[in-house]
């Protein structure tokens, strides 16, 4: 199954809810789920102030493709800030993060798994 066919919708409709870790300034918005291929499209919001340390350097098992929106975020683990425009490829196992946003952020991911 493929991720079901939407039309443009407002996507203010569906809820933010707080992201899996131990960070609750971190929130998503998933706007459409395939559950049998696991991709998923989704926004993330970090909330000004937010520090993604207690959740450590993130790694996953799939494909991740991100752009940021609005804001910024500096990975601490590189000493490196990103801004509204940038553009990420992650391949499975790409250690990212942790993250910290005075501003607060928000992104556009897709995430796809391995074929």
């Amino acid at each position: 199954m493929a991720k079901k066919e939407l039309e443009f919708f407002d996507s203010s409709s569906i809820e933010w809810t707080q992201c899996e870790g131990k960070v609750a300034s971190l929130k998503e918005r998933i706007l459409v789920n395939d559950e049998e291929t696991g991709t998923v499209s989704r926004l993330l919001k970090f909330e000004p102030g937010t520090d993604t340390s207690p959740n450590g350097i993130l790694k996953h098992d799939f494909w991740e493709e991100v752009y940021i929106l609005e804001g910024s975020i500096t990975d601490l683990r590189l000493n490196q800030k990103f801004t509204k425009g940038m553009y990420a490829c992650r391949p499975p196992g790409m250690p990212h993060g942790p993250w910290v946003t005075d501003e607060g952020c928000m992104t556009f991911e897709v995430r796809y798994p391995v074929k």
